[in-house]
């Protein structure tokens, strides 16, 4: 144990040599000041990619039709690839592993919404029931589409929370009826989205409904799909499967990749995963690699300092000093200097971090909360404290080792 005397003696030799011992504690307390701003700006990072994944559920594959680039089976290039309810249909039934799946047919442009004497502009899209799966949408009041809506072609609506707050203030919308251009759509439920907020602008509609009251005919103009627990390889296997079912009923070459668009989530989120299991690496690597550059910094001062003082160790031995109170002292003095500097990094790291969430706009949306958890606060704690040790250890040993007869002839 460190009694109270040996605390003072090393407060003693600290104040005695200030220079060098805010020198050696500022390499520590750099280190860790490094560290912690790293892994908190490497933190906000993934806040802020993980931001990009929060409207979209990240097991889901989407599949947009295009145009034709190479001509195949004595077909011109340029055509356009228009899906189809039957490819809908085919996809969902054919491709293994299929989970929550919707259509979605586009009603370009904004469409006129009116109730009584307010009037709107809103987009309108219309869906089958498990597109909320797929967007993440949140029913806040009523309900969903649901599938009779689908079979019995019914008019309703589920609109976004801007919409309602337009056409209704401060009233609930459920239950009431609105015009969509001029044909009336009872309103089921409202949504709030965590995306952007045009996404809180949206008017879902029954897609079976929509396509017969808007001229779509069978029309869909995208086909969505979650992917359940399947793995990468997996789910790139379903990609696969649904592009080679639609260029047979299309008639284009599967390898045509300007024909049909297939955005697949679950590689998406994993090449993320990749790339920040890599930043992360790279930020330990920096941020320790630092930190042992202090304690290199921290065992040499204290290798000069043990030198300095071999007459006064050989003093100590020859009065009685055990090596183990010699070894004790100058660990004590290694552990207190990087244990104290390392500190006011962490604490200096943490204020810095803080001042950029703060600074950061609330709509940053690749930078967000740079912060460090407890568990890195611990992490660190530990480091300074095994740094402190190793520090001390080789001048603790060589003090240890100081003959008494010997030191004592030092000049």
């Amino acid at each position: 144990m460190i009694d109270r005397d040996t605390w003072g003696e090393i407060v003693e030799i600290a104040s005695r040599n200030k220079l060098r011992t805010a020198l050696t504690g500022f390499a520590v307390a750099w280190g860790i000041f490094m560290l912690v701003v790293l892994l908190g700006s490497g933190n906000g990072l993934a806040h802020g990619i993980e931001h990009q994944f929060r409207d979209d559920a990240i097991n889901s594959i989407w599949v947009s039709s295009g145009r034709t680039s190479m001509p195949y089976k004595g077909l011109q290039p340029g055509r356009q690839v228009r899906m189809t309810n039957d490819d809908y249909d085919e996809v969902i039934t054919r491709v293994p592993g299929v989970e929550h799946a919707s259509a979605r047919f586009w009603i370009f442009g904004n469409q006129q919404v009116t109730y009584r004497g307010e009037t709107g502009s809103f987009t309108i899209r219309a869906v089958h029931p498990g597109h909320r799966i797929l967007e993440r949408t949140k029913v806040i009041e009523g309900r969903f589409l649901n599938e009779l809506d689908l079979a019995e072609y019914r008019k309703v609506a589920v609109i976004g929370t801007v919409v309602e707050d337009s056409l209704f203030g401060e009233a609930s919308g459920v239950g009431k009826e609105i015009a969509i251009n001029k044909i009336s759509f009872l309103v089921v439920g409202v949504f709030d989205d965590d995306g952007s907020e045009r996404e809180k602008e949206l008017i879902y509609l029954p897609i079976s409904t929509a396509q017969r009251t808007f001229n779509g005919q069978n029309r869909v103009s995208q086909i969505l799909y979650t992917t359940g627990d399947a793995s990468l390889a997996a789910s790139r296997a379903m990609a696969g499967e649904t592009r080679e079912i639609l260029a047979v009923n299309h008639t284009f070459d599967p390898e045509d990749m300007r024909a049909l668009f297939v955005n697949n989530n679950v590689e998406n989120f994993q090449r993320f995963v990749a790339m920040m299991s890599a930043i992360r690496g790279f930020v330990w690597v920096v941020g320790v690699g630092t930190l042992i550059a202090g304690v290199v910094g921290v065992s040499n001062i204290m290798l000069v300092a043990v030198r300095e003082r071999t007459r006064e160790i050989g003093v100590r031995k020859a009065l009685g000093a055990t090596p183990g109170s010699i070894v004790r002292l100058v660990l004590a003095e290694s552990v207190s200097i990087t244990a104290v500097a390392g500190y006011l990094g962490l604490i200096a790291g943490v204020g810095v971090l803080e001042g950029m969430s703060a600074l950061l706009p609330e709509e940053s949306s690749f930078f967000r909360n740079p912060e460090v958890d407890l568990g890195v606060a611990v992490s660190a704690t530990v480091l300074l404290i095994l740094a402190g040790a190793l520090a001390g250890f080789f001048p603790a040993r060589r003090a240890a080792a100081i003959r008494p007869v010997e030191a004592l002839r030092d000049e």
